[in-house]
């Protein structure tokens, strides 16, 4: 029987490497994402406008009390709750439907078996919701200056730290709520529940004052209540206290390994 030589490679040729996805790749998702996240009205309305509600409501009074060092009440208090309930929304509330979506819809099951990892869908869909949180913050601290005169944090690194710091606890509590949900419905219906919960112990609705004691001291270690207090101490110049630092990094972590362990990608 005749056999067919399998012609051998020239000299000095270099063997074809299989494509990997780099920074254009990723580029084109976080457009991709952009596009999706845009389209969804509700999603770019209530995270943007409910926090600018809150500060609108409370700002005229709060404009007017001087706590420390030139800081007024809407500094200490009413900036920091604000820019954390945008941080809140978007990591807990906006991000988990979308990862839920994509399951549902196959998306990520169907990426698995492509050069473009379901992984790479993950961190576009992070970028483009870290860049909404920073247009809602810059929104509302724009507001909060032009029209009521607000002032910056005194220790504007320490403010910096500690919004990274909420801003990874909150994502990871978003990445459980991702986790954990079957469905886009039950991820919107979950990640609102959670949402209240970390709000409602951390003093969204009024202050941890008028809470009871168990529930607010609980509030001052979740998320939420963490990331206002160690904002409030930015803006005030004082050390970012220690426990809500450990509280967040703490949410971090195990936020991370629950949706390592329960996460899956279809």
């Amino acid at each position: 029987m005749n056999t067919v030589p399998t012609p051998s490679p020239a000299a000095g040729a270099v063997p074809a490497r299989a494509h990997r996805p780099g920074l254009r790749t990723l580029l084109a998702m976080v457009r991709a994402e952009a596009k999706m996240v845009s389209r969804d009205l509700a999603g770019l309305i209530v995270p943007f406008g409910l926090p600018l509600l809150i500060l609108l409501t409370s700002a005229s009074a709060a404009g007017q009390e001087e706590i420390v060092a030139g800081r007024t009440a809407l500094d200490l208090f009413v900036l920091p709750l604000v820019i954390v309930m945008v941080v809140t929304m978007m990591g807990v509330l906006n991000m988990p439907s979308f990862l839920a979506y994509y399951r549902r819809a196959g998306i990520l099951r169907r990426l698995a078996v492509t050069p473009a990892s379901p992984m790479m869908v993950l961190l576009a869909q992070a970028i483009v919701s870290l860049l909404q949180s920073a247009v809602g913050i810059a929104l509302a601290a724009a507001v909060a200056a032009l029209a009521y005169g607000a002032n910056p944090p005194i220790d504007l690194g320490a403010a910096l730290v500690a919004l990274a710091l909420t801003t990874a606890a909150m994502y990871a509590v978003g990445m459980i709520v991702a986790a954990i949900s079957p469905t886009p419905n039950s991820s919107v219906a979950i990640g609102l529940v959670a949402f209240l919960v970390l709000g409602a112990s951390g003093g969204m609705f009024g202050g941890r004052d008028a809470l009871p004691g168990p529930v607010a001291e609980i509030g001052s270690h979740l998320p939420f209540g963490a990331g206002v207090d160690a904002l409030s101490a930015a803006w005030a110049g004082q050390p970012l206290p220690a426990g809500s630092l450990f509280s967040l990094a703490a949410a971090t972590l195990v936020g991370a390994v629950v949706a390592a362990l329960f996460f899956r990608w279809e």
